[in-house]
């Protein structure tokens, strides 16, 4: 069986491979906003189902809060990340950890029930083949919880306002905005388009990180921070006035269920693969690429793969 031909999206891709992200950015001076985010997220996410993917996952860093869920794929572009993210998680059966590609999600078509993306958004430049891909390995009714950067926050408005603007910063303005190579702001009208196009239904929104200010993240401990945030998440979200915005849809586009027993999919031509075992790795059936399994890892990048022997 054979899905759509991939589209290798040619635009670059912000790749944390060998970046100290983990111990350098989630420092103390960020658990403020760590904490505002799981809570953001655990309003939003489902409790529990069957499978759920987080695109973007870095480190593992949220993992904890997928618990209730029977299969757990954390996905990174970079392998680094995910070494990060093996030595801190537990390894309980149905937790698999992918080196992907958001622009070619290496799974059949109709495959989660629940899929996360926190803090991979302001990477995208074509935010449309990313959304779509990701809406393509949604199964039918599936809930989307995605965080994004939002152009139209208070200091850029206040910026614009008062003359202070960066160059072609125009908070009010439909179009992203590019501040620096693969650091990407978006308006909330246009990411909410952007999901409505492929398929998907905002059903809910919080406002997330209200006090993103250093001044007061020395001053106030991150806990009590976090707390008045979650207080003022879902009261504020209309303003939509905070640098990150979380979003839950569901997709109510047709949509096929993953095929029985299918999983895989190759990331470079569209076809079915199969897991030999992770000695062997990912077989493709149509093209013959061979996908391995490194140390726990699944290579699923089609720039990676392997040809057969």
């Amino acid at each position: 069986m054979r899905g759509q031909p991939t589209r290798l999206v040619k635009v670059p891709r912000c790749d944390y491979e060998g970046s100290c992200y983990q111990s350098e950015f989630w420092t103390s001076e960020r658990a403020y906003e760590d904490l505002a985010e799981r809570v953001a997220l655990r309003h939003l996410l489902p409790a529990g189902g069957h499978r759920l993917i987080e695109i973007g996952a870095g480190g593992g860093r949220l993992f904890e809060l997928y618990r209730g869920y029977e299969e757990v794929y954390l996905l990174d572009y970079a392998r680094s990340q995910l070494e990060y993210a093996r030595a801190r998680v537990d390894n309980r059966p149905g937790l698999y950890l992918v080196q992907g590609d958001v622009y070619a999600l290496p799974f059949v078509d109709g495959f989660f029930d629940t899929l996360v993306t926190v803090r991979v958004l302001h990477h995208v430049v074509d935010l449309g083949a990313a959304l779509e891909e990701v809406a393509r390995v949604s199964a039918p009714g599936a809930v989307y919880v995605v965080e994004f950067a939002n152009k139209r926050n208070a200091k850029a408005i206040l910026r614009w306002a008062f003359r202070r603007a960066r160059p072609g910063e125009r908070p009010f303005d439909l179009s992203p905005y590019e501040f620096v190579p693969l650091n990407v702001d978006y308006h909330p009208a246009h990411l909410r388009w952007a999901l409505r196009v492929v398929g998907f239904e905002p059903s809910a929104e919080l406002a997330v990180s209200h006090f993103r200010l250093p001044v007061l993240k020395r001053l106030v401990p991150a806990r009590w921070l976090a707390t008045l945030d979650a207080c003022l998440q879902g009261p504020t979200a209309r303003l939509r006035l905070t640098p990150s915005l979380m979003i839950r849809a569901r997709l109510v586009r047709q949509q096929r269920p993953a095929p029985a027993g299918a999983r895989w999919r190759c990331p470079a031509c569209g076809g079915m693969a199969r897991e030999e075992n992770r000695d062997v790795g990912v077989i493709c059936e149509e093209c013959g690429r061979r996908y391995p399994v490194r140390e726990g890892i699944y290579v699923m990048r089609a720039d990676l793969a392997e040809p057969r022997e």
